[in-house]
């Protein structure tokens, strides 16, 4: 059998049967629809979550008092907890990596400027914040660099609270009280908006040796290190446990480096995306047993022209890669149209809903259209098999 003919046999067969066809067709449209949609929700939120952890910079290290792994037995009055102290992260800046250092509080208090009031989130930083999280000042200054065991009462604003308490006037200079204490603003932060939850807008910022006295803390909730890119993590890690353990006599601290958080949250991402991705996988699975029955039923019609062609000398082979090629076919159209189908509606709903993350990426689409050939191949084995196998004097009688 030449080519030109396997293809004019195999198209006219696709084009006699339209609905049955078709019906194949949109099952396997729905199936890579459905995955192509739900993976670019997946991916989109992925690369969302990631570039909002990120966007402090990839060269931070957190510090947390208490140590996060325990080894069995106790340790009776040697067992307790040094808290993490402003002395603490006055010696890690002495370190040769250090960029900057900044000892973190956060609670919550109420605020209040003349006749309005707001309670809010409060956050004792250092001097250095907005260096190591890549924040900028709109107007004024940060809190200055003090005697951090003793700071002047000095707050920053964020820029959604700056409108909620004085509205267009100026607030540098004014007095404003948070839990009760008296401070005077001295900046206002650029906008930041909203990450992974807090809005770090609406906020205070103030001294963190006062944000401890407000919530009556006796240790940092955090020390934050952003070390100089050069550095090798390990250096830094093995820098700041020996550092501290000087001081503390022991480690009963956890060390935590922003690759070990990405690492974290893109394994807990990726089973995201490939969970909604196994759902319209399913679609995928309906869409394989369409094609199976389709071709099944083909076969049924068409036990005399496969007779016939065996009677005119057509080899096992041929017939075998007729069938298969049809189901390659029609699985390769629906795999096409559910791309557009897809990614067109993934798009739409990125239009209609600006706030909702989705990002196709290319590896996607190459891959399911690669899916979909490969469920058309092997959704017709069994079929063409079978027409392959027929006798051609059984199959010329059935006419």
């Amino acid at each position: 059998m030449r080519i030109a003919d396997f293809l004019h046999l195999t198209g006219s067969s696709i084009i006699a049967h339209r609905l049955r066809s078709g019906l194949t067709i949109l099952g396997i449209t729905v199936g890579i629809a459905a995955v192509v949609l739900l993976t670019s929700i997946g991916e989109g939120v992925h690369k969302f979550v990631l570039s909002e952890f990120t966007q402090f910079g990839t060269t931070l290290v957190g510090i947390n008092p208490g140590k996060a792994t325990t080894a069995g037995g106790t340790m009776g009055v040697f067992g307790s907890v040094r808290p993490l102290t402003i002395e603490d992260s006055e010696a890690l800046k002495r370190l040769p990596f250090a960029r900057a250092v900044v000892p973190f509080v956060q609670g919550n208090a109420e605020v209040e400027a003349g006749n309005r009031s707001r309670r809010t989130t409060i956050y004792g930083a250092g001097a250095q914040m907005p260096e190591a999280f890549s924040m900028k000042v709109a107007s004024g200054r940060f809190l200055p660099a003090d005697d951090p065991t003793a700071p002047r009462a000095f707050a920053v604003l964020g820029s959604k609270l700056r409108h909620e308490l004085f509205g267009e006037r100026n607030p540098l200079g004014q007095r404003i009280t948070v839990g009760g204490n008296r401070y005077r603003v001295i900046g206002v932060m650029e906008s930041k908006g909203t990450v992974l939850g807090f809005d770090l807008d609406d906020t205070v910022y103030i001294p963190a040796a006062r944000a401890m006295e407000l919530f009556n803390r006796d240790s940092l909730f955090e020390i934050d290190v952003l070390y100089y890119e050069h550095y090798p993590v390990e250096t830094v890690v093995k820098g700041i446990k020996r550092t501290l353990e000087t001081r503390h006599g022991r480690e009963d601290f956890t060390i935590t480096t922003q690759q070990q958080m990405l690492d974290v949250l893109g394994s807990v991402l990726n089973v995201l995306t490939f969970a909604v991705g196994a759902i319209g996988g399913i679609s995928l699975l309906v869409g394989a047993i369409g094609i199976v029955t389709i071709m099944t039923i083909a076969v049924n019609e068409r036990i005399s022209e496969i007779g016939l062609l065996r009677a005119l000398g057509a080899k096992r082979s041929q017939i075998l890669g007729m069938f298969l090629g049809e189901a390659m076919v029609l699985a390769a159209i629906g795999g096409m149209a559910g791309l557009v189908v897809g990614v067109g509606t993934a798009q739409l709903l990125h239009l209609l809903l600006p706030a909702m993350p989705v990002h196709t990426p290319v590896e996607y689409v190459v891959m399911a259209e690669v899916v979909a050939v490969v469920i058309g191949l092997l959704a017709g084995v069994l079929p063409a098999r079978r027409a392959a196998h027929l006798d051609p004097l059984e199959a010329l009688r059935t006419e």
